[in-house]
């Protein structure tokens, strides 16, 4: 039954004209949701709102916020299970991932709603006799949160928990092919007690996303998306002085030595390149092989990868579900096309849209070796089940390959040489290094975030998250 979405704004759902439409990529028949196409307009009442609930909710107490996070982090655990459903639904990833997900995004607010309690500042002594020095953190202002649609309520969660549970509230503009998931994740938090007007949600398309990052009264912009959208949304806010925080997606490697334990090499290539289709951020989409398990590797990989069963996101045998969008799933053929044309070679997957029982948008997993170094399938983000190898004489250049490009979000290595992991994990230039383990999966208590054109401001998620969602005052005293 398709639903029909609102705004949120100012604690109440404000209907519009359900002129846009998300679809299940499993079955591009069903419409799982209509949702309106918000204006610049809708988007100002939102800020008008969020800017009114700030003093309130800044004010009160770190209890007040606790107990709402904590209570919001319940309730989607509780409600894992048709959460789940309507995310793969929606989404196009496997049922268990799907609902793994949702409890993740239950797990930060449970997280954050610790954190709430744990803001502190610090007592300095003073150079000058007689004076005091404190500093201590507060809220910020107004929060525009733009996400993307391939963690639909684990990013928004890990963007909006931290942001609450310093004091701040919040506008939200999640993606288009997944809006009844985070119009879930808003009712809950509203359900769960949100004073109005601290959590606002506008759904529509790229002109909301433009309106809140030129909005003057938002302090700050979290967006998760696209490096060329990434850049027309920081230069919109430093506009205005909003702080900047962006996540621009990856070309993650991964190296495999000879010394290598050969099936746990296997398995992390396979899980990093193809789990949740390969649209992760994080996924391990290039590949590079020492020589002396080169053909012994990429003839294992390509045996698991034709194995993977490809199927609707709700079926219980599916292990990777579709790709979210024609438009995806055109532009991951459109790579293979060109990395073939480069010379690279089709051990696995390629061709054409897979058919299956229902119209959706189905892709082998694809595992395209004796690629280059510089082919575009090795220097541009696929998103999708796209795995490009290359072959490499020893670590060195396997590190040097690593390190060139302008990505950096993960890198991973697979290794029983503690001396190469070391060396690896001191000088490679990702935000997060792997060992032994795949380049996609991370916690939710850590900090998050890459370097070069992967990242841009301070990092996201556990710990980090205060130095972006607080700003830190220094009071001095004389007595």
């Amino acid at each position: 039954m398709t639903e029909t979405l609102t705004h949120f704004i100012g604690g109440k759902q404000i209907s519009a004209p359900g002129a846009l439409e998300s679809t299940n990529p499993s079955n591009t028949q069903e419409v799982i949701a209509k949702f309106p196409d918000g204006s610049p307009e809708d988007v100002n009442k939102a800020v008008e709102a969020a800017r009114a609930a700030f003093p309130g909710w800044s004010g009160a107490t770190p209890e007040v916020r606790a107990d709402v996070l904590d209570k919001v982090g319940n309730l989607i655990i509780e409600r894992k299970d048709a959460l789940g459903k309507l995310l793969a639904s929606e989404e196009g990833k496997t049922l268990p991932e799907a609902t793994g997900e949702t409890v993740r995004a239950g797990r930060i607010f449970k997280y954050f709603a610790g954190e709430a309690l744990r803001r502190h500042g610090q007592n300095l002594e003073s150079v000058r006799p007689g004076v005091e020095i404190q500093t201590y953190r507060e809220a910020v202002g107004v929060y525009g949160l733009i996400t993307p649609w391939n963690f639909p309520i684990a990013i928004p969660a890990w963007k909006i928990a931290p942001a609450l549970a310093f004091g701040n509230t919040v506008v939200l503009k999640p993606a288009n092919p997944t809006p009844a998931t985070a119009h879930a994740l808003a009712s809950i938090i509203h359900e769960a007690g949100a004073p109005a007007g601290v959590m606002n949600m506008i759904l529509g398309r790229g002109i909301v996303g433009d309106a809140l990052s030129k909005h003057p009264d938002v302090n700050g912009i979290s967006f998760t998306g696209s490096q060329t959208v990434g850049a027309k949304v920081a230069m919109a806010a430093v506009s205005h002085q909003a702080r900047v925080q962006m996540e621009m997606g990856g070309k993650n490697p991964l190296v495999i030595l000879d010394d290598a334990e050969f099936d746990r090499a296997v398995q992390i290539a396979v899980d990093g390149g193809y789990f949740a289709t390969g649209q992760r951020c994080t996924a391990s989409s290039r590949i590079f092989v020492q020589e002396g398990i080169y053909d012994k590797l990429i003839a294992a990989v390509a045996e698991r990868a034709k194995a993977l069963k490809v199927g609707n996101a709700l079926d219980p045998s599916t292990q990777m579900g579709p790709a979210v969008t024609d438009t995806q799933l055109a532009g991951n053929l459109k790579y293979v096309d060109i990395a073939l044309k480069e010379g690279g070679r089709l051990l696995a997957g390629g061709g054409d849209a897979l058919k299956l029982a229902t119209p959706g948008h189905y892709m082998s997993p694809t595992l395209i070796v004796d690629t280059k170094p510089g082919d575009t399938i090795n220097q541009e983000e696929v998103f999708g089940p796209v795995v490009s190898v290359v072959k490499i004489k020893n670590y060195e250049e396997g590190l040097a390959l690593c390190n060139a490009g302008n990505f950096g979000l993960s890198a991973g290595i697979v290794t029983n040489s503690l001396k190469h992991a070391r060396h690896f994990q001191r000088n490679v230039k990702a935000g997060m290094v792997m060992i032994n383990l795949p380049t996609a999966g991370v916690d939710y208590h850590v900090p998050f975030g890459g370097t070069r054109g992967s990242s841009y401001g301070a990092r996201e998620q556990g710990f980090a998250a205060v130095d972006f969602f607080t700003q830190i005052k220094t009071a001095y005293s004389f007595s």
